[in-house]
């Protein structure tokens, strides 16, 4: 009874953090559904045993402040309990979105009474001095507004849910910043930013100078690392005053190198970080309010800067970037993590980014396909995610067999992964094409993962896809349990060592209720001279290796 009473919570496990929900870590296989799925029980019927059938153990659902708070302080949370009823039925877990005063840069969930009512929540405005559709966070009666609704929804959610946790973590508004613009230029705005930097994000940038992130370092040394000053004097210059945002920074506005490099930095700095403080201060609250009536876990997901997106308002300015992550850290304590929405080609190097400041890897939007499966492997098995969660559930469950695959070998090695995560006996290798490759080290071998099709003589149905993953776990003394799709895997010693390497055992096999069960004992053609592993293209599968050495 006492751990049902316990709310599902981040714990270190080694050099990782997990969700832990009634006593036991979580490994959450995920994918969101639309944004408007979740308004309609009629419409989501059909969806659950497609959901299920995905292999999935969790679903990302919105919950909107328009539909909870209809009229100014009457609730109604029909849609909220009839979305808990139905995952409990399903076996599901949720993941709650709170759509309030911002969706993807702009505010359309809030609801009419708050839209209609300028004078009482009032908008942002553009450097024109025109009204732009975002609640300006300069505000503190939008701000509370929001704060009062959540807390109400995070009350209910106690009382219906607090024992039973299918609701395990909410995301708090969805890819804040300002779209269109550099920042918010309405009169509190700019009297704000005329202003001096706050002390509270001074002491913490000094407190942490060593352990800033290095690109937003870099932007405030570069400036002389003041501990005060306005925000222009400490950050740099914001956008030329007259410079328009386009919607997309093709070339030009952007040089080539700039269209290539540039997305990977701070631009207009003094403006980004700016916004990005505002956005931590109103973000934070509303989650202190809802923490306050129930702890669970919660973040905040990120529209990247990206190759076509790399000035601030192309991309929403101000949200949880990677170069503004330790503005959040500051200005949004209540915050647990910062997520990207992770739908870029560089997804090995994001992931790299959002892991560093203890920040864990929880990705609530990506691509799904072969792709998706490819990149779920890596995202947990190298960077010990908490979460994966192709976005647009409606459109791919119960067709998209590359990721049903894919969650169905990863919930098989859930235990396993779980128990090594924080370990330094895990990786992960993501691989993309013929000629790629990548050599790692694990278990004290040099083990190369590399691009494989079958040979000749034994042809794929269909051509194997071009992103494809190795997950490694070391699980003893020269023992390996790998999963893997299209690759060729060998294994050798460190140069100072002079034995070679031979596969002692290769058994393919499964995970059964947590036992793992052998199937064939792999070796001629399976292993090409008992030299090396090989996974077909078809499909994930699993095998487990016993290594020995010989002169």
């Amino acid at each position: 009874m006492e751990a049902n009473l316990t709310p599902p919570r981040l714990v270190s496990h080694g050099s990782a953090k997990q969700l832990v929900a009634d006593g036991q870590p979580f490994l959450m296989l995920a994918a969101e559904l639309n944004n408007s799925s979740a308004s309609s029980p009629e419409y989501m019927a059909p969806l659950w045993p497609k959901l299920v059938a995905t292999h999935l153990n969790t679903v990302l659902a919105t919950v909107s402040w328009e539909l909870i708070e209809p009229e100014d302080g009457k609730f109604d949370f029909t849609l909220v309990d009839r979305l808990l009823s139905d995952a409990r039925a399903h076996r599901l877990r949720l993941v709650l979105l709170w759509f309030a005063s911002w969706k993807n840069g702009k505010s359309n969930y809030q609801p009419m009474w708050v839209k209609a009512n300028q004078e009482r929540f009032p908008l942002a405005v553009d450097e024109q001095g025109r009204s732009m559709p975002i609640l300006t966070t300069l505000s503190a009666t939008n701000r509370d507004a929001d704060a009062r609704a959540f807390a109400a929804f995070m009350r209910h959610l106690h009382e219906m849910d607090g024992r039973t946790h299918t609701v395990l973590m909410v995301q708090v508004e969805n890819e804040v910043g300002i779209l269109g613009d550099s920042r918010d230029y309405s009169p509190a705005a700019n009297a704000a930013f005329a202003g001096q930097v706050p002390a509270a994000l001074m002491d913490y940038l000094v407190a942490h100078r060593e352990t800033l992130i290095r690109e937003f370092r870099e932007a405030w040394e570069a400036h002389g690392a003041k501990t005060t000053g306005t925000w222009e004097q400490v950050f740099g210059s914001g956008k030329p005053a007259g410079t328009p945002v386009p919607v997309r920074t093709l070339t030009p506005p952007l040089s080539a190198e700039e269209h290539e490099t540039g997305w990977r930095k701070p631009v207009w700095a003094a403006d980004e970080i700016f916004m990005a403080w505002h956005y931590a201060r109103y973000v934070n609250a509303i989650a202190e309010a809802g923490k306050a009536e129930y702890n669970l876990p919660m973040f905040v997901n990120a529209w990247l800067q990206q190759r076509d997106h790399a000035w601030p308002g192309t991309y929403p300015s101000g949200g949880p970037v990677p170069q503004v992550m330790d503005v959040w850290r500051a200005g949004a304590p209540c915050i647990d993590i910062l997520a990207p929405d992770l739908y870029v080609p560089e997804f090995a190097e994001l992931c790299a980014r959002y892991t560093r400041s203890d920040n864990p890897l929880f990705i609530p939007e990506t691509a799904n396909g072969a792709a998706g499966a490819a990149n779920a492997f890596y995202a947990f098995g190298r960077h010990d995610a908490i979460c994966f969660s192709p976005f647009g559930a409606d459109r791919f469950v119960g067709e998209d067999p590359d990721l049903a695959d894919a969650y169905s070998i990863l919930d098989q090695l859930s235990r396993v992964i779980l128990a090594n995560q924080g370990t330094g006996k895990m990786t992960a290798v993501l691989l993309e094409g013929e000629d790629s490759a990548e050599r790692v080290h694990l278990g004290g071998y040099e083990i190369e993962v590399r691009y494989a099709t079958l040979p000749f003589w034994r042809p794929e149905k269909t051509p194997p896809p071009m992103n494809v993953a190795a997950l490694l776990i070391a699980t003893g003394p020269d023992e390996f349990l790998i999963a893997g799709r299209n690759v060729h895997i060998t294994f050798s010693l460190p140069a100072d060592q002079p034995e070679l390497v031979g596969l002692g055992t290769v058994d393919e096999g499964a995970y059964v209720d947590g036992k793992w069960i052998p199937g064939r004992r792999l070796n001629g053609d399976e292993t090409p001279e008992w030299h090396s592993l090989r996974f077909g293209g078809d499909r994930y599968r699993i095998q487990h290796v016993k290594l020995y050495r010989y002169r």
